[in-house]
């Protein structure tokens, strides 16, 4: 059985059960017994979390670490193209719940992105939480979007086709600085973001524990990341949901992908409804089987892949629609 739901549009598979490769990961992850996220330190958390970057699964022309208007980065680029025109740029902002993840955590999929888009990608290790409570981690971001469109030159990329995404927490400052926009952003990838910091949504209760992400890791997450004083789970730089209209019609072309097993399903799902209801250009993606963070593992996942490719061309057609994506690309 199965329903049309959401203003996009998309097939929701009522009593859809997970995905079976999916499962078996959550299955096996499941025996190793690991300490829940909120009962570590942040630097022990951290540390776990580094040890299980996997290895790189495919090459990029070129990789450089760079200091992004203070903020340490790292710069992917495609191949170049035969006629020597400058890409665009993804300003790629890593997931881990502003307390944990790095360059390293996400050097997949910035690869994945890079190579099959055939745009630069610079990916952006920003403060965290707790010693850089918010705003420190939104301000290195906003900081280094500005600096990489006035460093365009540098860079090698177009600074007219500027783009930001990111997974997760990062998706949540993403929509942070399209909010902010201090360059101009022609499009943003949201990829299960955390859009509404109040967690009061059906699926903080449906999918509260078994898929990776927790509700009370999310609750240890925003903990730390507002441990500051600065800032409440009411501040639309903190709950980008509760933008003023205004703001939030100003967004950017935008892709927003979503997990069904996920807690922040339904926030993710609202605003892209909301950007869509405002006038907004969204295209929304669907994973009714996946959970939380299975954009990070297409070592292990079909769908990661798949999700990829769809987000790797959404990106070509936005920063150049007249460049075909490499979506083949090994």
């Amino acid at each position: 059985m199965s329903e049309f739901i959401g203003k996009q549009g998309y097939w929701h598979h009522v009593g859809m059960p997970l995905n079976l490769e999916a499962r078996t990961l959550l299955e096996y992850m499941a025996t190793i017994d690991a300490p829940p996220l909120d009962s570590q330190d942040p630097v022990v958390a951290r540390a776990e979390r580094a040890a299980l970057a996997p290895d790189p699964t495919e090459d990029c022309h070129e990789i450089r670490d760079l200091d992004a208007g203070g903020a340490a980065a790292r710069l992917y680029s495609p191949t170049p193209t035969a006629d020597g025109s400058l890409p665009g740029l993804l300003m790629f902002f890593h997931g881990g719940g502003w307390v944990i993840g790095d360059l390293d955590s996400h050097d997949n999929v910035c690869r994945a992105l890079t190579n099959r888009s055939g745009h630069k990608v610079l990916s952006i290790d920003y403060r965290l939480a707790p010693e850089a409570p918010f705003p420190a981690g939104l301000d290195d971001c906003v900081n280094s979007t500005r600096w990489a469109h006035d460093h365009a030159a540098e860079l090698g990329i177009d600074p007219g086709r500027i783009a930001v995404g990111g997974d997760s927490a990062g998706a949540n400052l993403a929509a942070a600085v399209c909010h902010i926009a201090p360059a101009p952003i022609v499009f943003q990838l949201l990829v299960y973001p955390v859009a509404d910091c109040r967690m009061n949504t059906a699926s903080y209760v449906e999918n509260a524990e078994g898929y990776f992400l927790t509700a009370t890791s999310m609750a240890w997450f925003l903990d730390h990341y507002l441990s500051g004083g600065e800032g409440s789970a009411d501040d639309p730089r903190v709950s980008p949901l509760l933008a003023s209209d205004e703001v939030l019609a100003a967004s950017p072309p935008s892709m927003v992908i979503t997990a069904g097993f996920d807690p922040l399903r339904d926030e993710g799902i609202a605003y892209a409804d909301r950007m869509t209801d405002l006038g907004v250009k969204v295209t929304h993606v669907h994973f009714a089987g996946q959970f939380h963070a299975f954009f990070s593992l297409p070592h292990v996942l079909s769908d990661a892949k798949t999700a990829h490719a769809l987000a790797a061309e959404a990106l070509a057609q936005a920063l150049d629609p007249l460049r075909s994506v490499v979506a083949d690309h090994p």
